[in-house]
């Protein structure tokens, strides 16, 4: 058994679409209209491991925006990215206008910081140590 996708939720997938990949630097790897209203949107990251996608899902089921709100309101991440340099990662993102909120911390095991996307999450950038 293997994970080849993950999901976050999206509040607008063409914006998220416009971040994960010119911000971040990810690469579309599937946007595929399925009927009226849904569309399969995947992103991959050529630092990743080969086939593993991330998914960047509307957010049509109405419980989906009261989790991704409260994670979000929380202060809590919806899912980790994994770098080899968390501060060089994070001012990169800077860089590139993105909200990095604070500075990299040493937490156990990792050091880490937190990112938004703008479209309603926040990711957690993580350097095992």
């Amino acid at each position: 058994m293997q994970i080849k996708i993950a999901s976050v939720f999206v509040d607008d997938q063409a914006k998220a679409l416009a971040f994960y990949t010119e911000k971040l630097g990810f690469k579309k790897m599937a946007d595929i209209p399925m009927g009226p209203t849904y569309r399969w949107l995947t992103v991959v990251s050529p630092d990743g491991i080969e086939g593993v996608e991330l998914a960047l899902e509307a957010l049509g089921f109405a419980p989906a925006k009261v989790y991704q709100k409260a994670l979000y309101d929380a202060n809590m991440p919806c899912t980790a990215f994994v770098t080899t340099d968390v501060e060089a990662e994070a001012q990169k993102l800077r860089e590139r206008g993105v909200v990095v909120r604070g500075q990299p911390e040493n937490m156990g095991p990792i050091k880490a910081v937190m990112f938004e996307d703008g479209c309603g999450n926040l990711i957690h950038l993580v350097q095992p140590l």
